[in-house]
């Protein structure tokens, strides 16, 4: 019984959305954000010496032209793929046979894109899909370069870093490296990444272990995720696969409780 729920589990957590899944989004709406900054920024007058001044200006129309680029290379995301997505009668592009034909294009489209337009924010932004799609396709050293690429070029305050240490964690756990993987996962919980990926970082790191067989070490893991990001997915997980370790007689630690203020004390 337990080990039927923990296949269930399985199961539905590889139909939920990643974060990789939502990378194409979040690049379109950094796009539209840049495209702001870049519209006021054409508006405001270079001061200082001419070399400094037309070093500036053609940086600016890079990424400028770089912004637009990918805006026309992440197209091909929203291109359905048969009997997968609905198609749109507004398509002017046909539909993907399949998934595989559609990462393929993600990745030559992204591939192309990086290439031509290297050293700029949008070439980092497209590293993250790019990650994916080559991820899906199983070439997983090539998944790593790309989350690399974009983990070494990104803000530190880039609240997709947390996407890309997820990506980075996936990688190394189907190339069987659970030691790397667990490494990167860890890393999660320190990146800005909001509600989204909040304690995912805690959770995979959980899967690693049991995966490694040390389950009260992972069940001591899960048993702290309700309480420190209650309400998250991330926390109905980690319930849920408690309750499967316990039911395989793993020593479950009993939940955390939630700090208590001064003021909620009285």
């Amino acid at each position: 019984m337990a080990q039927q729920k923990t296949e269930k589990i399985r199961q539905r957590e590889l139909r939920q959305p990643d974060a990789f899944q939502k990378a194409g989004a979040d690049a379109r709406d950094w796009l539209m954000q840049r495209q702001k900054l870049l519209a006021i920024a054409a508006g405001v007058l270079v001061v200082g010496a001419v070399g400094v001044a037309i070093g500036s200006e053609v940086s600016k129309r890079g990424e400028e032209k770089a912004t637009q680029g990918l805006g026309q290379a992440l197209a091909v995301l929203d291109r359905p793929v048969t009997g997968v997505d609905a198609a749109n009668p507004s398509d002017t592009e046909p539909p993907f046979k399949s998934v595989k034909e559609k990462d393929e294009a993600v990745v030559k489209s992204l591939t192309d894109f990086r290439k031509e337009h290297g050293g700029t924010r949008a070439a980092t932004t497209a590293a993250l899909p790019l990650g994916k799609a080559e991820f899906r396709l199983g070439n997983f050293d090539n998944a790593l370069t790309a989350f690399g690429d974009f983990l070494k070029s990104a803000a530190p305050t880039d609240p997709l870093r947390a996407s890309a240490f997820e990506g980075q964690g996936y990688a190394y756990e189907a190339k069987g490296d659970h030691a790397k993987a667990i490494e990167s996962f860890s890393q999660m919980d320190a990146a800005d990444s909001g509600e989204y990926l909040a304690g995912m970082g805690q959770y995979h790191k959980a899967r690693m272990l049991i995966l490694d067989n040390k389950k009260e070490e992972a069940a001591q893991v899960l048993s702290k995720i309700p309480t420190d990001h209650p309400n998250s997915a991330a926390a109905r997980q980690a319930t849920e696969r408690l309750a499967v370790l316990s039911a395989e007689g793993v020593k479950v630690p009993a939940p955390t409780p939630a700090a208590t203020t001064t003021q909620d004390a009285g």
